[in-house]
């Protein structure tokens, strides 16, 4: 779950984003809208713990993260937040394979083969855990990102502009293999964009399989 009660983060020069607060139930589908500059990306941070609020709790998976030193906020990262950054952030030298075995060192455990076999496998892709990612096609590579991702099964997963740049099938496609692969593990979706089809593909709560419940931020005067 993740839950924030005036939550705010101040940049440096002076400019502070205030955010709404919000009571997101494990296994719920957040979506976290709003023109470019609103705050998601920093939103985003936030929950991650990548950065500390300037003002305000936090707490995500069960863990209150302002009384997280930096190394045990490292540490909870790796086993409780999947992240899917709008820039997938393979790396070039190593195969398939090679960067989710690097998911599983950074999170201090060791190399599961079966693991990430399972995981590939669960997004069709595991026939190409021997390829460098030059070689993927651009779905390819969103869907070995993601698997990285969901590795360790974590609590929460953050994707960052998931349907940047797609055309209308294939944004439809990277939803629902975002809501499919966080109902299979139990995980809290949130999902940052500002493209507009993103709630019209999401099922609607009645369907008794997903809670939704969207967060708007507004773009902040300067």
């Amino acid at each position: 779950m993740i839950s924030t009660l005036g939550l705010s983060y101040s940049y440096t020069g002076g400019v502070t984003l205030d955010f709404p607060d919000v009571d997101v139930q494990q296994g719920a589908v957040l979506v976290l809208s709003g023109p470019s500059g609103c705050g998601k990306s920093t939103w985003l941070a936030l929950v991650a713990g990548l950065v500390a609020p300037t003002r305000g709790e936090l707490q995500v998976a069960g863990q209150t993260l302002n009384a997280l030193t930096k190394i045990a906020s490292d540490a909870w990262r790796a086993r409780a937040i999947g992240f899917l950054p709008q820039k997938l952030h393979l790396s070039a030298a190593l195969t398939v394979q090679q960067n989710l075995a690097m998911a599983q060192w950074a999170a201090g455990v060791a190399e599961n083969a079966a693991r990430i076999h399972d995981a590939l496998a669960a997004l069709g892709v595991a026939e190409l855990s021997g390829r460098l990612p030059s070689q993927l096609s651009g779905g390819q590579a969103q869907r070995v990102a993601l698997a990285r991702a969901v590795l360790l099964q974590p609590q929460v997963i953050l994707a960052d502009e998931p349907t940047a740049s797609l055309d209308d099938e294939a944004a439809a496609d990277a939803v629902n293999l975002l809501l499919t692969t966080a109902q299979a593990q139990g995980a809290t979706l949130v999902i940052a964009t500002h493209d507009a089809r993103v709630v019209s593909l999401i099922p609607p709560k009645s369907d008794g399989n997903i809670s939704f419940q969207p967060l708007r931020l507004l773009r902040k005067q300067l």
